[in-house]
């Protein structure tokens, strides 16, 4: 049996507006939200008053979902490869290995596997190790995709050099991100810049500390050149360490210094060069091979951590195995769309271009996600998505955010966040008991830094502390 929804305390919510009457519940609602919507941004609304009936505002309006997007991806991901699927990042060679040597070439094919770490590439390194292998007679082909796009249409220039946004292609090591620290200096304002050097990058850096905060303007800026260099400047107000997270511009580049590293730090020679390529060879033989975690794990961090990474790298994967072509964010797109259509969502008037919710492009309706929730709820191949979603005051992105983390929300809201410039979502469930959750979604577009600074609770915060207080 599917997940259960229940009626929506109606009693609390009329204690909490302060009426006593016989007021009918839309009404009740729609007074609560009267009472706490902004009055610079636009909002959508639906909350489910039982398994038949909801109330509903603004459902139909389109908006920037943001990472709310990711639910959708969940959900055709796990319809079109299965919670047992894994990415798979596998070395091949024309023969074995024989008096400690490889005679000819050698093939490691990269899947876009986005949890894949320079420590499980090593690990590959030391089975061929185990197995007696010292030389390479030929050259080491890196097998990808070499004209794929590794952004989607709609992503902000600004968030190119982040790891947020880090480049999703079938080169995937390390999340495509390097960690680097920014210290300021006990003798001048100059910034101390440090990361881990045996990271086949370059930064550099003439940012500055504004340790007076005196500074009319003061930002620290990433400059992204060819070749995986990188140059900060600039400056960043205060005293405090500040911790950096920049994106590979070139994963490629990036995967062969780290596959020439790796050989050289395993002892094993090549006679040739480390090489891209689109196909291997379809005559070689698996020597070894990486797996990652089951989609099911994947797709809870990338819930439960807002992780765009995989859910980009899961999109493209869908396109893939829907098509049979080469992934993209176009053909995943279509793909994710056809999906959820043929499940009965109806996607006629969104805009769907990456399944991280990053791209400015995208456009979806409170009840598109509405019906969404709906499918998660009373599908059983999905009902285990429910619990992978952050749970407020407990885990992921609500465990820290201020207005979740204390009663009535704390335990009781399970829901994706949509938040970036602008737009602060939540769709997701209100838990009721132990195994029945009542689904709503609260769009909000519009919502402006100013009114962040300010310390202003987000509207679908004050919404739902109205509804759940007692």
């Amino acid at each position: 049996m599917g997940t259960r929804f229940i009626s929506l305390p109606i009693l609390s919510t009329l204690i909490a507006i302060g009426f006593t009457g016989s007021l009918k519940a839309d009404d009740n609602l729609a007074n609560i939200i009267e009472n706490v919507k902004p009055n610079t941004s636009q909002t959508a609304v639906i909350i489910a008053q039982d398994k038949h009936s909801h109330f509903k505002q603004n459902a139909q309006q389109l908006f920037t979902p943001a990472s709310t997007m990711k639910l959708l991806t969940a959900v055709a991901a796990t319809k079109a490869l299965g919670t047992d699927y894994r990415f798979s990042t596998q070395v091949d060679s024309y023969v074995g290995i024989t008096n400690n040597r490889i005679k000819g070439d050698v093939f490691i094919r990269f899947d876009g596997d986005p949890t894949l770490q320079q420590a499980d590439l090593d690990r590959l390194f030391k089975q061929l190790k185990q197995q007696g292998l010292q030389h390479i007679d030929g050259n080491v082909y890196l097998v990808g995709e070499q004209q794929e796009n590794h952004k989607a249409p709609g992503w902000v220039w600004d968030d190119l050099g982040i790891c947020y946004a880090a480049p999703v292609s079938r080169y995937i090591i390390n999340n495509n991100c390097i960690k680097a620290k920014l210290e300021p200096k006990l003798a001048d304002d100059l910034a101390k810049l440090s990361f881990d050097k045996s990271q086949p990058v370059t930064i550099s850096s003439t940012a500055i500390f504004d340790k007076t905060t005196s500074k009319p303007f003061c930002e620290l800026e990433l400059q992204r050149n060819e070749n995986n260099h990188f140059k900060l400047s600039g400056c960043f107000p205060g005293k405090k360490q500040l911790k950096l997270a920049i994106a590979i511009s070139d994963p490629a580049l990036y995967a062969q210094n780290i596959i020439d590293g790796l050989l050289k730090q395993n002892q094993i020679s090549i006679k040739g060069d480390v090489l891209l390529t689109n196909k291997r060879p379809a005559n070689t033989l698996l020597i070894a091979e990486d797996q990652s975690e089951p989609l099911s794990i994947l797709i809870g961090s990338m819930l439960l951590h807002s992780d765009n990474l995989i859910a980009d790298s899961l999109l493209k994967r869908i396109g893939q195995v829907t098509y049979g072509t080469t992934g993209s964010f176009s053909n995943g797109s279509k793909a994710m769309t056809r999906i959820l259509t043929e499940l009965g969502i109806n996607l006629e008037t969104a805009n769907i271009v990456d399944g991280s919710g990053l791209s400015r492009y995208n456009l979806l309706s409170a009840q598109q996600l509405y019906q969404v929730l709906q499918l998660i709820g009373s599908d059983n191949q999905l009902n285990y998505l429910i619990e992978l979603l952050p749970v407020a005051g407990e885990s992921g992105t609500l465990k820290y955010r201020k207005g979740y983390n204390s009663p009535p929300l704390k335990g009781q809201i399970l829901a994706k966040t949509g938040s970036m410039l602008g737009a602060v979502n939540l769709a997701g469930f209100i838990k009721q008991k132990e195994t029945s959750y009542l689904p709503f979604v609260i769009l909000e577009n519009g919502h402006s830094p100013a009114v962040m600074d300010a310390e202003i609770a987000p509207f679908s915060v004050l919404l739902l502390q109205s509804i759940l207080e007692k």
